[in-house]
């Protein structure tokens, strides 16, 4: 995969770029922030005029036909400024869903919908026994004429509170820990049965628990084949690593710009602390911890679209180890730096840093995917 951007990626950059510089700054992100969805219904629209939100779809769905280097180089510029919409959980996570197995109905209700602005999700796969276990699942989906009845719970589901519609992970047949018998329904996030209990998240967006009883879905609002779900959320789950990868090396970009120019302007003994030899090898450490972290972003884009299992597990457990390691080395050294400053609400780099936290244990943390790679050598 040639890393060089093309023209028409650079113009992409430069459109996404622009229009952040505009609208999201932190006081603006703060505002956005405080409105009843945790986020600006505006600026989605934007993102809808911008194409952003059909990137990655066929045209005959109103997309653009793009890949996973353009959704890299969007979540790189979404997290310089600390994107709030629901963008990885609706475009990354059920686009890639829907785009992998979905029948062509549900492609052009959809995606179309999708890509134009009018349609939220959320994919709601996580449970409280599972912690980092894609395959442990018991809320269970029990066959009822010819739909289904799904009840059971999840937990930390992205954006849950303000979705139209919700993709479900259930139990269709099998023990509890069966990769097989795990199916995806999409399901009306008003459906009688469901109850959403909305929060905010660490990292200052929304999230929700989701509690399903005795839900009733028609047999069209399967997603994939009955009882072969495991292998689509494990897709997803790349899909969003290499994504947040991504998004991670937009914070740190954004923390060494801060930290950098705090560096100038703070005096400590009568000189500005950048003229310490001590901050000069720190930023000098951060500034190669963070290109180390790229590497970690593209090795997840290239992985992502490598046709072959096993090496685009490995690969993505290493992305996954590496962006961890970078972002958290970055977001620690830049909140150090700034001192007492970067402990408050009111500064900028301790959200970044949040972030960065949260993204690391996304999906599992560093020493979950070590455990991975080192059972692969043993």
């Amino acid at each position: 995969m040639d890393f060089e951007p093309s023209d028409d990626q650079r113009l992409l950059v430069e459109s996404v770029t622009r229009l952040l510089n505009d609208t999201y700054s932190f006081a603006q992100r703060k505002s956005y922030m405080a409105l009843p969805q945790g986020y600006s219904p505006e600026m989605w629209g934007k993102f809808a005029e911008l194409g952003l939100l059909g990137l990655p779809f066929a045209e005959e769905y109103g997309g653009f036909g793009g890949g996973a280097q353009e959704i890299m180089l969007v979540m790189q510029a979404f997290g310089r400024v600390l994107v709030l919409e629901p963008y990885l959980p609706t475009v990354v996570l059920c686009g890639t869903a829907i785009d992998a197995v979905g029948t062509a109905e549900q492609k052009r209700t959809l995606l179309t919908a999708i890509a134009e602005g009018s349609l939220k999700m959320s994919f709601a796969h996580g449970e409280r026994q599972a912690r980092y276990d894609l395959n442990d699942v018991v809320t269970t989906a029990k066959k009822s004429g010819s739909g289904w009845v799904l009840d059971g719970s999840k937990t930390v589901v992205s954006h849950g509170e303000a979705a139209d519609k919700i993709i479900v992970s259930a139990r269709t047949s099998g023990d509890r820990y069966d990769e097989d018998g795990i199916t995806l329904f999409i399901v009306d996030a008003n459906a009688a049965g469901v109850a959403r209990r909305g929060y905010l998240s660490r990292d200052d967006t929304r999230a929700a628990d989701l509690s399903l009883s005795n839900v009733s879905v028609p047999a069209d609002a399967v997603l994939g084949e009955v009882g072969k779900g495991f292998a689509v959320i494990k897709r997803v789950v790349e899909a969003g690593i290499a994504a947040t990868a991504a998004e991670t090396v937009g914070a740190m970009e954004a923390m060494n710009e801060m930290t950098l120019e705090y560096s100038k302007t703070r005096v400590q003994f009568g000189s500005p602390i950048s003229s310490y030899q001590v901050v000069q090898h720190r930023m000098s450490d951060m500034f190669i911890t963070q290109e180390q972290g790229r590497s970690m972003a593209m090795l997840a884009t290239i992985a992502f679209e490598n046709p072959d299992e096993a090496e685009r597990e490995r690969d993505m457990a290493m992305a996954k180890v590496g962006i961890g390691q970078a972002g958290r080395y970055v977001s620690q050294s830049a909140v150090q730096m700034h001192g007492g400053i970067g402990m408050t609400e009111e500064y900028a780099v301790g959200h970044y840093f949040r972030r960065c936290m949260v993204i690391e244990r996304l999906w599992g943390d560093p020493a979950y995917y070590l455990d991975k790679l080192a059972a692969e050598v043993a």
